[in-house]
């Protein structure tokens, strides 16, 4: 039975809310949120890139204090064995702007030593120093210039201390200066049949020690003459590279040839470090 009019109850409907877009073209509200999610969505995405990356950068650029970082220093000791060696030792290395008065480098590697523990490694004065920070592995690799007068050879020393440990001893080579003494030189790695068959201890002429505080990692690098040359006392690099600076080594840019090599190898050594969860698996 119909019922008369008037009487009935409305029959009501609920569309969706409408908006309007910059043309003042309805728009329902629900695209209108949709938009918005993936918005946020991405300004999420976005901000986890630039918090990624910031600590990424300030390991490559050896700034410390953040969290991230120890999942980095935990990945930097796996380094000696997940890296191949032409990575960590580049067979060439250029060093642009790394010889005396901003001149151009390069370095042709021409021996590579078995990786090893340091048993033999050091003289037994350094040995006893780096003791506290333990020896994981010793990789050394030996190099020449492009004009093969200068040998260097570069270490890198992975420990299995951790951070505090490391900041230790770091602080003990600058509060004790331990990176000038001559009786803490390291040895060079010589190969026969190559031009650093004779650079042994005899021959070591500038060196450099860095201790990083971000990595289990003791980065160091020894120079000589190609010739076999004998240096009645070698000469810390930062010295051999000072203006005005007149011994044989500083004279003939060895200081910078160890520097120059070692901060070079630490730079690709900070490079090749990934986040566990980032590993290929």
């Amino acid at each position: 039975m119909t019922p008369p009019p008037g009487t009935g109850r409305p029959v009501v409907t609920f569309g969706q809310p409408e908006t309007y877009d910059d043309q003042g073209r309805p728009r329902p509200l629900r695209a209108r949120l949709r938009g918005r999610a993936v918005a946020a969505a991405g300004c999420v995405v976005l901000g986890l890139g630039l918090i990624g990356g910031a600590v990424t950068g300030s390991w490559l650029t050896g700034d410390s204090g953040t969290d991230g970082e120890r999942g980095t220093f935990a990945a930097a000791a796996d380094l000696w064995h997940s890296v191949p060696v032409d990575q960590l030792f580049p067979p060439t290395v250029r060093g642009d702007g790394a010889g005396p008065g901003g001149s151009d480098r390069t370095w042709t590697r021409i021996a590579v030593a078995p990786d090893s523990g340091c048993a033999g490694a050091f003289d037994p004065l350094l040995g006893k120093v780096l003791a506290p920070v333990g020896c994981e592995r010793l990789l050394r690799a030996t190099y020449t210039d492009a004009t093969q007068s200068h040998v260097t050879t570069v270490g890198l020393l992975f420990t299995d201390a951790d951070a505090e440990a490391m900041r230790s001893l770091d602080d003990r080579f600058e509060n004790e200066d331990l990176g000038s003494r001559t009786d803490l030189v390291p040895r060079p790695y010589a190969a026969k049949g190559t031009a650093a068959a004779g650079f042994t201890t005899e021959q070591r002429a500038t060196w450099t020690v860095s201790v990083l505080t971000d990595a289990p990692v003791v980065v160091y690098a020894v120079s000589g003459w190609a010739d076999a040359r004998t240096v009645d006392e070698p000469q810390p690099a930062e010295a051999a590279m000072a203006s005005g600076a007149t011994t044989a080594p500083a004279q003939a840019g060895l200081g910078h040839e160890a520097k120059g090599l070692a901060d070079r190898i630490e730079r690709g050594l900070r490079k090749n470090v990934t986040s566990p969860t980032e590993r290929p698996s």
